[in-house]
C-alpha cells in the first residue's frame, strides 16, 4: 500500500489503479520535476498577466473569482480522474495563476514588498524540506503521514465552516485577525502546509518506484503545485497579519 498523502489531490489508491509500468511508459521523478516546472511556468505567466492588469487600473476581480472557482472545478476533475491530468493540469495552472496574480496584487498594494517576501520564504521552505527529505532528516513514517493528513483535514474543515458562516455574517474568531492568537493560528497552518511537501515528495518517489503510468507525472506534479500554492497563500496571509500590527 502506498503511503497516505495529506495533499487532497494525492491518495493511497492513486498509483494502484493501473498496475506497474516499465520503460518509456513508466513514471519517473525526473519527468515529474520537468512537469512541475512547466506547470509553474504557466501559473506564473497567468499570475504576472493579472498582476500587470491590476496595476494598470483594470478590474481583475472577475479573473480572481473565475480563476478560484474554475481552478477548484478543474482540480476536482483531475483528482477524481487522474488520466485527465496531462490535458487539464495546464488549464488548472492558468486559472490558478489568474487567481494568485489578483490576490498577490491586492496584498502588494496594501503592503509593499510582501509578495516578494512570501515567494522567497516559500522557495526557501521548499528547498529546505526537500534537502531534509532526501537526507532522511525527516522521514515520512506512517504516523507522520497520519498526523499531517489529520491536521490538513482539520484545517480544511475550519476553512469550510468559516466560508459558510461568512454567508450569514458570522466570522470565526481569530482566524482572520492580526491578534497574537490569530498569528499563532497562521503559523500552525503554515507549518502544516509545509509538512505536506514532505508527504508529496514521498508519494511521488514511491509512485515512481512502483511503476506508475507516465501520465501520473502530470498528476504528481499537480499535487505538488497545489501544496506550493497553498503554502504561498498562507505565508502571504501570515506576513500581512504581522505587517498590520
Amino acid at each position: 500500500m502506498i503511503g497516505r498523502s495529506g495533499n487532497p489531490t494525492l491518495n493511497d489508491k492513486t498509483f494502484e489503479q493501473d498496475g506497474s509500468y516499465s520503460g518509456s511508459d513508466r513514471m519517473t521523478i525526473e519527468g515529474t520535476v520537468n512537469k512541475t516546472f512547466i506547470i509553474l511556468a504557466v501559473l506564473l505567466g497567468a499570475a504576472f498577466a493579472t498582476w500587470s492588469m491590476y496595476f494598470k487600473g483594470s478590474n481583475v476581480m472577475p479573473y480572481a473569482i473565475g480563476g478560484a472557482i474554475g481552478g477548484m472545478i478543474v482540480a476536482l476533475i483531475i483528482s477524481f480522474v487522474p488520466r485527465t491530468a496531462p490535458y487539464l493540469v495546464p488549464i488548472y495552472a492558468a486559472l490558478e495563476g489568474a487567481f494568485i496574480g489578483a490576490l498577490s496584487a491586492n496584498y502588494e498594494h496594501a503592503y509593499g514588498g510582501i509578495t516578494l517576501q512570501a515567494a522567497l520564504i516559500t522557495m526557501c521552505v521548499f528547498f529546505a524540506l526537500l534537502v531534509a527529505y532526501k537526507t532522511r532528516i525527516i522521514k515520512a513514517t506512517e504516523n507522520f503521514k497520519l498526523g499531517v493528513f489529520a491536521a490538513t483535514a482539520g484545517i480544511a474543515l475550519v476553512y469550510l465552516v468559516s466560508i459558510v458562516l461568512r454567508m450569514f455574517g458570522i466570522t470565526v474568531p481569530y482566524l482572520h485577525d492580526s491578534s497574537l492568537i490569530g498569528i499563532g493560528i497562521s503559523v500552525v497552518i503554515v507549518i502544516v502546509a509545509a509538512l505536506n511537501l514532505v508527504l508529496d515528495f514521498d508519494f511521488i518517489e514511491e509512485g515512481a518506484n512502483k511503476g506508475a503510468p507516465k501520465y501520473m507525472e502530470w498528476y504528481g506534479a499537480f499535487g505538488l503545485v497545489v501544496t506550493l500554492v497553498w503554502l504561498y497563500v498562507e505565508i502571504l496571509r501570515l506576513l500581512s497579519k504581522l505587517r498590520s500590527r
